[in-house]
Parts: C-alpha cells; structure tokens; sequence
C-alpha cells in the first residue's frame, strides 16, 4: 500500500500496455504524467517527459514525449482550462476509424480534476462547422454557466469562444457534453470526465483512481435514419450521429461481436416495425472504453494490496451491465454521491444508464487475469471488456464469466441513515410525470404528460420550495435515464415502496418500463433548468420538461441567426 498523502491513477510496470496515468503528491503539489500505449505503438523513451504550466502558473499536465497517438484522454488538473472543440479521427481499433467531433482533439476529451471549493475557469473555443456548447453533467452551476442553447445561453458559433466559471461545490464524478444538438454531437463523441476532489483528504484513499467512460458507435453508416435520435432534428443539418461520421471505417472489425451483427442489423426493412428499444442495440453494435474496442482496450495493471478505485462513467445511448470478474466490491457513490455504509458484493452484475456515474472500489487480493466485462444480451457486448492484469500475469488471458447474475438494486443496497427528504413529509411542490411512447402526427415521439417539448407544462418553483417529483415510465418497452439540471434529488421509493438502502442522492434516475418513481428536491439553484430523459435521442423526439423559477431571468439575449438547438 502507498502512503496515505499519495493518490495514484494507473501504475506504469514498463512501456507496453494501456493507458497509464500517474499521480503523486510530493510536499504540497500535485503532478500528473498521462501516457497511452496503444497496440503497435512503440515508445522512444519511456521516462522523457516535460511539464506544461498554465498562464496562472498552475501544474496542467505532465506529458511523455515520445506519444503520439491522440486516442486517449488527458488529465488536466489546475483550475483553468481551454477545451476546442474540433474534429479528428477516432481509432476504435486497428481496422476502426470514426471521424469525430471533440474536445481537444481525443474521445473522450481531457479529464479536468479541480479541488472542491475551487473557482474554476474553463474558456470554449470552436474550430467546428457547427455552433456547440458544454453542459456540466451532474455538478450544480449557476443557470447562465448550464450550457443550455437558447435557455442559458447562445450556442458558441464557428470560430467564437465562450467562458465558462463556476464554483465547484460538490465533490464527485461528473461529465460534461455539448447540449447543442446533443443527441448528434454527443453521439460524435463530444464529451469528457470531470473529477471534483474532495477539500479535505479522505481518510483512506485509492492507490490507483481509474476512469472508464462507455460509449457505443454503429459499424454501418446507412442505418443513422433508424434512430429518430440525431436524424429528427437540426433540419438541414443532416444525420450526423455515429452512423454518418464513419468515412474511416473499414468494413469489418477485428472484434467478432461486431461482425456478427452485421447480418441483421444491414435488414433494415426488418427494423422498421422494431421500437427503440428493440433497434438501438442492433444499430450500436461497437462497444468502447475511453474510445477503444475489443481486444484494443487496454489493460489496467494492479499489484497485489492496492485498493483500486473505478470510475465508470456512460456517455452512450445504452445501458451497461458490468461484471467485476474475482473480486469483492463496494458502490461507494451514484451520480458522484456517496452511498452509506456501502457493503462488499460480489456476483451482481452493476447496471448504469445513459448518464448516470458509478464508483466502485475493490482490493486487488485474488493475483492473475481477470476481466471487467459487459454482461448486457446485445450484439456489441463481447466488445466491451476491460483486462485487470496482476504484476506477473501479464501474459495470461481471462475467460468470460458465463454466470447468470442478478443485477443490484441500487435502492436496496448500503445502510439506511438520517436524510433530508420523507414519503410523508409536506411539501411545497409535487409533480407527476408520466413518460411515454407515442405516435404523434404520423411520427414517433416520446412524452410527457402526453406533450412533447417545449409543450409540456414546467415544473414551477420558487427558490425554497420543497419539490416532490412521480415519475412513471408508462413506455412498453423504451427506457427513460431521467436526468435533472442544476440540482439533485433524493430517492425516496420505487414502485411504491421505500428506499431501504442508504439515502440515494442521484441527478441521473433509469427508469425500466412499468416503474414508479418518487423523488424529491429543494429549489436552491435559480435559474430555468432542464429536466429531461437521457436517451438523447428521445429527449431530442419530446421528452423534455423544466424546471422554471419564479421571477428568474436570463443574463442573455437570444440569438436568432445562432439556431440555437437545446437537444
């Protein structure tokens, strides 16, 4: 084990294998080296590295050198950032090529880890065709820094720039994305990891703090028109989803779970009567991991002792479910919030929406080859798994695990504790949303209340108001990752029953078709927010509300020649 005063991402053993991302405390300064060994990539010398500052004198990275591949995301850390959002390629794999929109140049784009409390500056600048913004998924900012088109603020135009500055108040795992047509530029890879550390040192930290962002890319460009996602909007803008950008790829792909799918997802007259549901997994056959697939995802490497801490992050349209293959783990927090007394599983498999976030920590104690693998049934999940390698057991290859396994249920799961919110309290405020899938003017569209945005009534609020939210997802089969801006809510039952587990603070909630849920939040964040379902392509077909303050108005005029376009 390390010294407590030491935090460490991924250990380096020697110049071949993944993505190793160093960090150290020495005295009162934190460094820290990013290095991606990708296949065939050949270092010229391993230990060459330069330090960067930035114009406020703050540490922003440590690089090697001799890397030149832009295939993995960096680790910025400071408290001032640039972020340009450009387009590049995407090397999934060896045969794999997407051309993408970024931040930065990789997908993900750079991790940017700021210390709680901290004032955070981070200006956008645009070098794309097309008008983008940022939304910082999870963490509470003010209204105007939300990156929300046309509510918050204007879309940045090609060749423009905005700043962005908040406070970062809660420490956590969060995202950011672009919010300006989002279910296309999401979809294109334009997001990252935000890392808000805790002030004070936690008692017992991590010896190495892993980041896994999961995404999901089609292999066959013709079917973008499938999903009513990115293809529904922007009018002349055309379909710009992963289908659309593959100018790159290569037919095939080295990863059989890609190929197999070919056969049946290139019907697309069989997909025509198919609900969302049934033709999502079928058109994003490509599963990745910090933007690698397959046998191109590399490997974390452990050592015997060390506690590893995984923080697994969805930017994609499907849900994971992920099983930790050997050892015993904790949820130590959702949606960047911490669970209660977490207790040790194992045999579960972790379920995580569009969205959401999970930290998951384990001791490395069963030495050899193990695999964090997806468990999900669709075509792309053999795509998906993560090689934990011990020192010494780098050469041996594990084998999936067969095992049918239940999934947590997260509203059962850590030590019940005082919380701020009851079932039978009163409150200022309640809500009722009933999600659905609905025919609409001869088109699919998913709603709410029977309304499609901007139609559907807003949740009105003064700031203070005690809010309690239903949410029932009356769809037959499509799922709703409800997302909430700007606040958080507790969770206080499921399909009528009470939250037996630890209070569950979330921003994030999956709803499976059928379920009920209660929520419930203070209005301590004026502004007009966006409460919407994560499934970006139904958010961009209806499924959008807000959350609207009394007697709040926007610091902005509206732009007309901008297209604003908030999803």
């Amino acid at each position: 084990m390390v010294s407590p005063y030491c935090f460490a991402t991924f250990t380096l053993y020697n110049c071949k294998g993944g993505i190793h991302l160093f960090t150290w405390y020495a005295g009162k300064k934190w460094r820290y080296l990013s290095v991606l060994l990708a296949g065939g990539l050949t270092l010229s010398a391993c230990s060459n590295t330069s330090t960067s500052m930035n114009h406020e004198g703050h540490e922003m990275q440590t690089k090697n050198s001799g890397v030149t591949t832009s295939s993995a995301f960096e680790v910025l850390t400071g408290n001032t950032f640039t972020l340009t959002a450009k387009e590049s390629m995407l090397h999934l794999d060896d045969q794999t090529m997407k051309n993408v929109y970024t931040y930065n140049g990789t997908v993900p784009g750079p991790q940017l880890r700021v210390k709680q409390g901290e004032k955070v500056k981070i200006v956008l600048k645009n070098e794309l065709p097309e008008p983008v913004t940022i939304h910082w998924h999870g963490l509470p900012v003010p209204n105007n820094m939300d990156g929300i088109p046309g509510v918050t603020q204007n879309a940045v135009k090609p060749n423009e720039s905005f700043t962005y500055e908040f406070t970062a108040g809660v420490a956590g795992t969060y995202w950011y994305h672009s919010h300006q047509r989002s279910s296309v530029q999401v979809d294109k890879g334009l997001y990252g990891s935000l890392v808000v550390e805790p002030a004070a040192p936690t008692a017992d930290p991590a010896d190495q703090d892993v980041t896994l962002v999961l995404d999901e890319w089609m292999q066959d460009d013709s079917m973008a028109e499938m999903h009513g996602g990115g293809n529904s909007v922007g009018g002349d803008h055309g379909t710009m989803d992963h289908g659309s950008m593959n100018h790159g790829s290569m037919s095939s792909s080295p990863n059989p779970a890609i190929n197999q799918s070919q056969h049946a997802a290139n019907g697309h007259e069989d997909m025509a009567g198919m609900s969302d549901a049934e033709m999502m997994p079928l058109m994003y056959t490509i599963f990745s991991v910090n933007g690698k697939t397959g046998p191109a995802i590399p490997p974390i490497h452990v050592q015997e002792g060390e506690k590893i801490r995984l923080r697994l992050v969805n930017a994609g349209y499907l849900s994971h479910k992920l099983n930790l293959q050997g050892h015993e783990y904790r949820i130590v927090s959702t949606d960047g919030q911490p669970i209660h007394n977490p207790p040790l599983i194992n045999g579960q498999l972790l379920n995580i929406a569009p969205g959401e976030r999970y930290d998951i920590e384990f001791v490395a104690n069963k030495p050899g080859s193990w695999l964090l693998e997806e468990k999900s049934p669709y075509p792309g999940a053999k795509s998906l798994t993560v090689p934990i390698l011990y020192k010494g057991y780098e050469k041996e290859k594990a084998k999936p695990d067969t095992t049918q396994m239940p999934i947590v249920d997260i509203t059962k799961y850590g030590e019940a504790a005082k919380s701020r919110f009851s079932l039978d309290q009163p409150y200022d405020i309640t809500y009722q949303m009933d999600l659905n899938t609905q025919t609409m003017d001869g088109q699919m569209a998913f709603t709410i209340n029977g309304k499609t945005f901007p139609d559907v009534p807003p949740l009105n609020v003064k700031k203070g108001d005690l809010v309690k939210v239903t949410m029932v997802n009356r769809s037959q089969e499509d799922i709703h990752p409800m997302h909430l801006h700007g606040h958080f809510f507790q969770v206080l039952s499921k399909n009528g029953q009470p939250v037996s587990g630890s209070p569950l603070i979330k921003d994030t909630l999956n709803i499976l078709p059928g379920e009920a849920f209660v929520v419930a939040f203070v209005a301590d964040n004026p502004g007009d927010w966006m409460f919407h379902c994560h499934d970006l392509g139904h958010a961009a077909q209806g499924m959008v509300s807000e959350v609207k303050y009394a007697s709040y108005q926007a610091d902005f005029v509206p732009d007309p020649s901008v297209g604003n376009m908030p999803e």
